[in-house]
């Protein structure tokens, strides 16, 4: 007796059942998007503000440290000792406010690709490093220059009055020309 031939395979079954699950895969993948959502939107929007603020905030911090409380302490400072201590630690603020700008400008593409919602090369490591040098920077500033700052300062009310109006004037006068600038 002649044996039947043997079905060659399951093939076609086997063909169903891959697809499937290649299926299942792709949407245990979507299954996963929700919950990545909110970090990525969070992304987005820390990268946008991030950018906005800094330029805004940081560089203009850094410039009117520069054009108003540095020569102000520094005009105000003894001569001597205290005037050549001030001048080394203007020296060093200053020297790290161009530290801080230059790993901004190499972080800055990368965060706006964020910011885009683009794939990013932004390193994690460089934005560690600006966080943590900026928060080094700013805890000096804060224990050593402007307390000493105000030390110097105060020694004559008028140099710190004279820095107040100063800053006074810096931020008000582009709001007041901007709104009344026609009319001045």
């Amino acid at each position: 007796m002649a044996h039947s031939p043997a079905p060659e395979s399951d093939a076609p079954l086997d063909q169903f059942s891959q697809c499937h699950t290649g299926i299942l895969e792709r949407l245990g993948e979507l299954g996963e998007l929700p919950a990545l959502l909110d970090p990525a939107t969070r992304a987005r929007r820390i990268a946008s503000q991030t950018l906005d603020f800094f330029r805004a905030a940081v560089y203009e911090h850094h410039a009117e440290e520069e054009r108003e409380l540095f020569p102000a302490v520094l005009a105000s400072a003894e001569e001597g000792q205290e005037r050549d201590y001030v001048r080394g630690i203007v020296e060093r603020l200053t020297r790290e406010h161009r530290q801080v700008e230059a790993a901004w400008v190499r972080l800055e593409p990368g965060l706006k690709d964020v910011a885009r919602g683009r794939d990013s090369e932004l390193n994690g490591a460089e934005v560690g490093s600006l966080v943590a040098v900026y928060r080094a920077h700013a805890d000096y500033e804060e224990k050593v220059f402007l307390p000493l700052s105000q030390q110097i300062l105060s020694r004559n009310g008028n140099h710190m009055a004279a820095l107040g109006v100063s800053l006074h004037m810096r931020h008000v006068m582009p709001d007041v020309i901007g709104r009344f600038g026609h009319r001045i």
